[in-house]
């Protein structure tokens, strides 16, 4: 698993399963983080940022705001620090900009006759950097989890 964040000082119309694993599975090993530390806050580090910005698929769609995903592959070294404050304010105030709220909503056939709405999955086009921060944090639960702070052994579902 891939640490995105420090605490100190994850086109998103993929469906994540056990075949397919996530978006980190892909992710460089430079972005491991075996220091991490308990009951620190959150940070958003600017190479990190960077490295998750690089590694962009460009061929997938751009969201509402017109921003293509090769376009912010582009231009790293000018919104990696950026969005690394946007990120920080994000997590710390608990709110995220109103515009990452938005998306654009796609029906794509699943099977059966096209005629019947119930046979179409609605699919969301939401904002790259939307996407980027919940990379970043779904990241972090993740290995928070995976190192066993996060469910005791009598924790337990289907």
């Amino acid at each position: 698993m891939i640490s995105l964040v420090e605490q100190g000082d994850s086109e998103g119309n993929q469906v994540f399963t056990s075949k397919t694993g996530g978006p980190q599975d892909n992710w460089p090993l430079e972005l491991i983080d075996n220091e991490r530390k308990l009951n620190n806050p959150l940070k958003f580090q600017e190479d990190k940022v960077s490295v998750l910005l690089k590694h962009l698929d460009s061929q997938k769609s751009m969201g509402p705001d017109g921003i293509h995903p090769r376009v912010m592959r582009e231009l790293v070294e000018e919104l990696a620090k950026p969005l690394s404050i946007i990120y920080q304010q994000s997590w710390l105030s608990g709110e995220v900009p109103d515009d990452w709220k938005l998306a654009n909503a796609t029906p794509v056939h699943k099977k059966g006759c096209k005629e019947d709405p119930g046979n179409y999955r609605p699919v969301s086009l939401t904002l790259v950097p939307g996407k980027v921060m919940e990379q970043i944090i779904l990241c972090v639960i993740t290995q928070h989890l995976q190192d066993g702070q996060g469910l005791r052994p009598s924790q337990h579902g289907f």
